[in-house]
């Protein structure tokens, strides 16, 4: 294999985490006022921290988001994705190539810590990932597209931004990873390839990641 750190995002990417979120968060957003389809959810905040939520509703509206609107949407989530989350089709297969095969790897997702781990824990990926492999735009405090977290995952990895691949679902992501100057491979689950520009190559199955790096 020729990078030495393969960088997952995780909502979408190892837990099929977006479908409940959007849902979640279309919702809440339009009960406070703020009609938002499950779609237009995906298109303006699939991949990017709460932060990006925030800023777009105050940008058009000149309304600021409630002061307790990041704990409940939390709570939301957290629910929904107790009752129905699962993980991506063949993620620990993947995870076990990698390990066998001696490759580095970690995650660095927009998501709070507590978001990574709980989806971590329901969906049993957990026994994949020690602490001081996952990272957050907790860490850093800009969220994707910034390049802020996955040069922040480098670093604490000790591998070199360019020896790096980037494993991304949203625009956004892509866009981080090619500003921190790494590869980046698009998971077209979700999101069409034409969405995905700019990426080092497209895949649709997990299955098929092994080959694309090697």
């Amino acid at each position: 294999m020729r990078y030495e750190l393969v960088i997952f995002d995780n909502d979408g990417v190892l837990v099929d985490s977006e479908p409940l979120a959007n849902t979640v968060l279309s919702g809440y957003l339009t009960e406070l006022g703020h009609p938002t389809s499950y779609d237009e959810s995906i298109r303006d905040y699939m991949g990017s921290a709460v932060h990006r939520v925030h800023d777009l509703i105050e940008e058009r509206t000149g309304r600021k988001l409630p002061e307790d609107f990041d704990t409940t949407l939390s709570s939301r989530t957290f629910a929904a994705f107790e009752q129905e989350l699962v993980a991506v089709d063949g993620v620990e297969e993947l995870l076990g190539k990698l390990v066998a095969d001696g490759v580095a790897y970690c995650v660095a997702s927009s998501g709070s810590h507590e978001r990574i781990r709980v989806g971590h824990r329901r969906t049993g990926i957990d026994q994949w990932f020690e602490d001081e492999w996952i990272f957050s735009s907790e860490d850093v405090g800009r969220g994707k597209p910034a390049p802020d977290l996955f040069l922040y995952a480098a670093e604490r990895m000790g591998v070199a931004p360019e020896r790096c691949v980037v494993i991304e679902d949203s625009p956004l992501g892509v866009e981080a990873a090619r500003a921190a100057g790494m590869d980046v491979y698009g998971f077209t689950s979700m999101m069409p390839a034409d969405r995905l520009m700019g990426v080092t190559g497209h895949f649709s199955d997990m299955s098929q990641l092994p080959g694309l790096l090697a």
